[in-house]
């Protein structure tokens, strides 16, 4: 048996070497048909174009990698520097993948590469190496074949389009930096390679299609704003006087964390006090003082999709008078708002109506405080003389999504209302924010199970944080 031992042991490591590699996990947040579907719908828009499309690339250093949402939206593939080929005259799809990396994977997992089993995982019709992408565009080229491909820069977590945009614009335009984005970069290299095709720009076609969510999207955006919910909810638990900003947001993140989400739909808006008239105040560092009102607006990336909701809540766990007035002139007419949305109304139909509602509000409220008064009266003349199309942002793969509507809620749109009512003299901001998603019967808001009435929140913040759930 000793002297077999070291035969049996050579075999068994020849059979292992000679067994296919697992193969790295493809995304669980759709099947592959809810992206051939989505691909299926480029290929009615580009004719007998061709669709070209970067993953993102691997991040410098040790850093989570995260696929570009263009990208995902129509692969589900969250392998680096990939390339989907999407062609217009044959119907077919092509991914691109680097080659198999033996010590890549001895360092963080089985990976896709290309094959059948890759095709099969993906539901893309070819899976190919990396290294063919170029003989293929040669080919197009000398085709002169109208190529479409993004212009805009890719977004990953924590950002949106404008964002992006904005970013590329200020480092293209700096004296002492000037690069290229990746993209602008990708099309110079087209533009040299094909220079009988016409490169059209394919955001425009993706941003159409990302507008109105399916099914499946809903439900994970629905997922995602129960974890924002509870996140917010786990903040207000922890609030007391003497607690950093940054200690709220430490509990929100750890509701995050436990149900699974990737990270942060964007920086985390957590402003007690004065802080609160600044919409984007982020520094967290503040601490909480007796009198306080705190604004928290967070949300979660989870499986590539986010929410968004805000709530306002007193420090102590209990609103004073002054508070209740401000904050409850300011609900009556948030609510005004939010009752009058229904489903293919036009905008400013649903605005003239919310605006009605306002003026009985204003009337039959009783006023202490002539800034609350004033404060609420600008709150509603600017609705009143509002030309909006859209009441707020669209949520999805963004917290500021893509595509634009057509001055009516259309159903499968997800969306955002967040209007703002200042005391700029003061210092002072008030803002609620839910999500909502059109159906073709009505209008869900997919995060009324945070508390907004006085009497709910200060209900939930007499229950015990975490904090207290550890003594």
């Amino acid at each position: 048996m000793t002297k077999r031992l070291p035969v049996l042991l050579l075999g068994a490591l020849l059979l292992l070497a000679a067994l296919p590699a697992a193969q790295g996990p493809f995304t669980d947040v759709f099947p592959p048909e809810e992206f051939a579907a989505r691909r299926a719908q480029v290929l009615g828009r580009i004719g007998e174009g061709v669709a070209i499309l970067q993953g993102s690339p691997e991040r410098a250093g040790e850093q989570a990698f995260r696929q570009g949402n263009q990208f995902f939206y129509l692969t589900g593939v969250e392998e680096p520097r990939a390339l989907l080929v999407v062609d217009g005259r044959t119907k077919r799809s092509t991914l691109y993948l680097t080659s198999r990396n033996e010590r890549r994977e001895r360092a963080i997992g089985a990976m896709l590469y290309p094959g059948e089993e890759a095709q099969r995982l993906t539901g893309i019709e070819a899976v190919e190496p990396r290294e063919q992408f170029a003989p293929v565009l040669s080919s197009l080229a000398r085709e002169g074949r109208t190529i479409y491909t993004p212009f805009r820069p890719e977004v990953l977590g924590s950002a949106s389009a404008g964002d992006v945009v904005a970013f590329a614009a200020n480092t293209a335009s700096d004296p002492w930096d000037g690069r290229p984005s990746r993209e602008a970069a990708f099309l110079q290299k087209l533009h040299t390679l094909a220079p009988r095709s016409e490169i059209r720009n394919l955001d425009p076609v993706l941003d159409a299609m990302r507008y109105i969510k399916s099914p499946r999207e809903i439900a994970v955006i629905r997922e995602a704003t129960r974890i924002g919910g509870e996140a917010i909810m786990a903040a207000m638990r922890e609030a007391e006087p003497g607690l950093h900003e940054y200690e709220l947001e430490a509990a929100s993140n750890y509701v995050f964390r436990k149900n699974g989400a990737q990270g942060q739909a964007y920086f985390p808006l957590f402003a007690t006090g004065k802080n609160s008239l600044y919409s984007h105040y982020h520094k967290g560092t503040a601490k909480l003082a007796e009198g306080d009102l705190v604004q928290v607006d967070y949300g979660p990336d989870y499986k590539y999709y986010v929410s968004d909701i805000t709530r306002v809540f007193p420090a102590n766990g209990r609103f004073t008078p002054w508070q209740r007035e401000f904050y409850g002139i300011y609900l009556q007419l948030y609510r005004s708002v939010v009752s009058s949305m229904r489903p293919h109304a036009p905008v400013s139909d649903i605005i003239a109506d919310a605006v009605r509602k306002m003026d009985a509000a204003m009337a039959a409220f009783t006023f202490t405080d002539p800034k609350i008064k004033d404060a609420a009266t600008r709150f509603v003349e600017r609705y009143r003389t509002s030309k909006a199309t859209s009441l707020g942002h669209t949520i999805g793969l963004e917290v500021h999504d893509v595509g634009a509507g057509n001055g009516t809620l259309q159903p499968g749109q997800v969306f955002t209302i967040e209007p703002a009512m200042t005391i700029p003299e003061d210092h002072m901001g008030m803002r609620l924010e839910d999500s909502f998603v059109v159906t073709e019967t009505g209008i869900e808001n997919l995060s009324s199970f945070v508390p907004i009435e006085i009497a709910d929140v200060e209900k939930l913040m007499a229950e015990p944080g975490l904090r207290q759930k550890r003594r």
